[in-house]
């Protein structure tokens, strides 16, 4: 068994991609608005560390619970990216790239958590 099993994780994999494209996204804030990079930047952050912390976890029920941590971080992405929307920051065909993904990385961790709930 590997030492970190998240690194085998499709889902670990593409919420660090979609935390790249935030990344250099926000790097386009101006500043007055960096509470607002910042805040999406560390949701985006989360998503990915909640995978690798609850990988860690002797039950399937503890990680299924930092799976749902990741999720309500995931909707705090998407409210943040719909923040960003709203004041200009972002296209609506860059927020649309964004929320297809966010979809993806939801419906992955759906499925993973479903697979830790039926295990047992």
């Amino acid at each position: 068994m590997k030492t970190f099993r998240f690194f085998d994780f499709q889902v670990y994999q593409e919420a660090k991609k979609l935390h790249r494209q935030i990344v250099e996204i926000t790097k386009t804030f101006p500043k007055e608005y960096f509470y607002l990079a910042d805040q999406l930047k560390r949701a985006s952050l989360s998503i990915i560390l909640n995978i690798a912390e609850g990988s860690a976890k002797r039950s399937d029920k503890d990680f299924n619970r930092y799976l749902e941590n990741a999720l309500g971080s995931l909707n705090e992405k998407v409210a943040c990216l719909d923040v960003a929307l709203s004041v200009g920051l972002i296209t609506q065909k860059k927020f649309d790239e964004l929320i297809v993904k966010a979809e993806s990385v939801k419906k992955q961790i759906g499925g993973f958590s479903r697979k830790l709930i039926s295990s047992k």
